[in-house]
């Protein structure tokens, strides 16, 4: 049996209560599919949207505190996330 453990930003989400800085987040105001392409999509459109953003950091932050493993997240893919925790271990 798996049991998955929210993460206490998860229950704002789940609340309908999204961190602030989400609502200055760029990827807010554009199509949502760019930052979940399908496997082996291109991800090219979603990074130049994060590097244009002003939350990137906060947005990569929120993402390896919460194992997002999904979707393009602070400008960087999942493998990149898991490269990027693996460095700081």
């Amino acid at each position: 049996m798996t049991v998955n453990v929210l993460a206490e930003d998860d229950f704002a989400d789940l609340l309908g209560d999204a961190p602030a800085w989400q609502e200055r987040a760029l990827c807010s105001q554009t199509d949502p599919e760019a930052f979940f392409p399908e496997k082996g999509g291109s991800v090219t459109e979603a990074k130049r949207i994060c590097r244009l953003c002003e939350v990137e950091a906060e947005c990569l932050e929120y993402a390896l505190a919460n194992n997002e493993r999904f979707g393009i997240w602070g400008g960087t893919t999942e493998r990149e996330r898991r490269r990027l925790k693996r460095r700081v271990a």
